[in-house]
């Protein structure tokens, strides 16, 4: 590959964010963080107790779960939910499906708990889809929802009647509809689509997920330390405050983002948006003479996090710095995940004419350069 030119400037979109995460903020959410008495003051009173409800009353209207389940909130983000689970949920033993990094993350957690018996594991190579099977002795399944290190979708599924069905939604939560019948715990951060910034996660729970928090902090021996004490967060939660002080910033982003959510078509809107937008990448690729998507069967294709493979005449590592000198940045790979990548995120809050621009600074790139 030659050297790559430089972009006119009419040609670049007009945000250059499409990181997988944390992701574009609309400048109304950060216009939000100067409501008054909000930043920089007690977690426990009313104002920010306030938005707590607001974001815990959006994302149920948003999901729509069915009666009985409950919005929680704690602290950390998704990594310290898999810790809770693993003292809070998993009784005994775990099932895990693997199809990247993150799924292998919290199967790895499980591995590595002392009060549990060995993780199961149902693995698949980057860029195909796994699903846990049913096994003797199981408590709770575990699977993503979407691999964000390879762009990879799952369909929501109970594994077996008897056990917790547990789903990490962190980056397609708010961007795809779900029905959350067969779901436990549909749990994510919100540096996704939601648009806020780290240091919180939410789950939705289910009336046999809340339930089981009180048989594991009730089991003889099991060390249940109070930050990922399940139970402490559903009671908290329903006084809408979190344990310790949370991200009161994470908070008011995420509450803004979901009343927009919400008056703008829901998931179902938010849905056709970014489908919309991931179809124009995924149909460029497959147009391409240089590039492909990483995942062959377009019916596992993420509708949020495109990840693209280039042909070894392509150095998308430079493509990628060159875009980022121009103020496109982060749409490297995931470490570790494919070869020669590029990974796209369509997010709600980016509109598909930034995509539309993106992939055309990219193509007068590659035509000038190969």
């Amino acid at each position: 590959m030659q050297a790559l030119p430089p972009i006119p400037p009419g040609l670049l979109p007009s945000d250059g964010r499409f990181g997988a995460g944390p992701s574009r903020v609309r400048t109304e959410q950060l216009d939000a963080l100067s409501a008054p008495l909000v930043m920089g003051t007690s977690h426990r009173q009313a104002p920010v107790r306030g938005v707590v409800a607001s974001l815990r009353a959006g994302l149920a209207d948003l999901f729509g779960p069915p009666d009985g389940y409950e919005v929680v909130l704690g602290n950390g983000g998704a990594t310290a939910f898999w810790s809770a689970a693993c003292a809070s949920l998993v009784i005994d033993r775990a099932a895990f499906a693997v199809f990247g990094e993150f799924g292998r993350k919290f199967a790895a957690e499980a591995a590595g708990t002392p009060h549990l018996a060995a993780a199961i594991v149902d693995e698949a190579p980057d860029g195909r889809l796994a699903t846990v099977a049913p096994r003797e002795g199981v408590d709770a399944y575990a699977y993503p929802h979407n691999e964000t290190s390879t762009g990879v979708v799952s369909p929501l599924y109970r594994p077996a009647a008897d056990a917790l069905t547990l789903v990490d939604a962190t980056s397609i939560a708010g961007a795809a509809p779900v029905d959350l019948a067969d779901v436990d715990a549909y749990y994510f951060s919100l540096q996704k689509a939601f648009g806020s910034d780290g240091g919180l996660w939410v789950a939705v729970l289910s009336p046999a997920a809340v339930a089981r928090t009180a048989v594991c902090a009730g089991m003889p021996g099991r060390w249940v330390p109070s930050i990922l004490d399940l139970g402490a967060a559903i009671v908290n939660s329903r006084k809408d405050q979190t344990l310790n002080t949370p991200a009161v910033a994470t908070l008011v982003m995420a509450a803004d983002q979901v009343r927009w959510m919400n008056e703008s078509g829901g998931l179902e809107g938010m849905s056709a948006h970014v489908r919309a937008s991931s179809d124009l990448v995924y149909q460029w690729a497959e147009d391409s003479l240089v590039a492909r998507p990483f995942v062959e069967d377009a019916r596992l294709r993420s509708p949020v996090v495109a990840t693209i493979e280039f042909d070894p005449a392509v150095d998308a590592a430079a493509l990628a710095a060159h875009l980022r000198s121009h103020g496109v940045v982060d749409v490297n790979p995931y470490r570790g995940v494919g070869e020669n990548q590029l990974r796209i995120a369509t997010w709600p809050s980016i509109p598909t004419r930034d995509v539309e621009a993106l992939l055309a600074c990219i193509d007068y790139c590659l035509e000038r350069a190969l």
